[in-house]
C-alpha cells in the first residue's frame, strides 16, 4: 500500500512538472507569434504607406502585440536561463549558504512579481468590469490587450514559485546553466556559444 501511495506521489509530481513546463514553453510560442505578428504589422504598414493603404490603428495593434510578447516571454526566459541576473554575490558562495541566498533572492523577486501580478489583474478585470474601450480608430475593449500582460506576470509569478519550490528542497536552480566547478575560461566559452550565464 505504502509503495503504491508513493508511486501515485512521483506520478502526480511527473505530471505536475510536465504541466507547468508545457505552460512556461506555451508561453514563451505565444510570444513568438507576437513577434512575428508585429512584424506583419510594421511590413503591413511600410507597405502600404507606398501604395496609399493605411492600416487602421496599425500603430495601436503593434503596441498591444510588443507589450503581450515582452511578458508572455518572461517565465520561459526566466526557466531557461536567459533572463539577465546579476550574480556577482551568489557566485561567490557555495553550499547551504547559497542555497539560503538563492531561496531569499527568488522570495524578494517572488514577492515583487506577484504585487505586480496584483495590480495587473485588478487592472485588467476593471477594464473589462468598466467596458473600457481604446481611445483609438479601433474602438477595441481593453482588457483583450492587457490580456497578455496580466497573463505573462501571472504565469512569471508561477514560474518563481516553482523555482523557489525546486531550491527550498535542495535542487539546483533550473535557471543556472554551468556546472558549480566551472572555470572562468570554460564560463566564457560557454557563453560564447549562445549558452545562458
Amino acid at each position: 500500500m505504502g509503495i503504491a501511495l508513493a508511486g501515485d506521489d512521483v506520478a502526480a509530481r511527473g505530471a505536475v512538472r510536465r504541466a507547468l513546463d508545457l505552460l512556461y514553453l506555451g508561453a514563451g510560442y505565444a510570444a513568438g507569434v507576437f513577434l512575428v505578428a508585429i512584424f506583419a504589422i510594421m511590413m503591413a504598414m511600410s507597405v502600404g504607406r507606398q501604395f496609399a493603404i493605411n492600416i487602421p490603428a496599425g500603430d495601436d495593434f503593434a503596441s498591444w502585440c510588443m507589450a503581450a510578447m515582452a511578458f508572455l516571454g518572461l517565465a520561459h526566459t526566466f526557466k531557461r536561463g536567459e533572463m539577465i541576473r546579476v550574480g556577482l554575490l551568489l557566485e561567490r558562495l557555495h553550499g547551504r549558504t547559497k542555497q539560503i541566498a538563492e531561496i531569499v533572492a527568488l522570495g524578494i523577486a517572488t514577492a515583487f512579481i506577484l504585487y505586480f501580478t496584483r495590480y495587473a489583474v485588478q487592472m485588467t478585470y476593471d477594464s473589462w468590469r468598466f467596458n473600457d474601450v481604446a481611445q483609438g480608430v479601433v474602438a477595441l475593449p481593453l482588457w483583450i490587450p492587457q490580456l497578455g500582460f496580466a497573463g505573462g506576470l501571472a504565469i512569471l509569478s508561477i514560474a518563481l514559485i516553482d523555482e523557489m519550490v525546486n531550491v527550498v528542497i535542495g535542487n539546483r536552480p533550473t535557471y543556472e546553466r554551468g556546472s558549480p566547478d566551472e572555470t572562468p575560461d570554460e564560463f566564457i566559452e560557454r557563453i560564447s556559444q549562445g549558452g545562458g550565464g
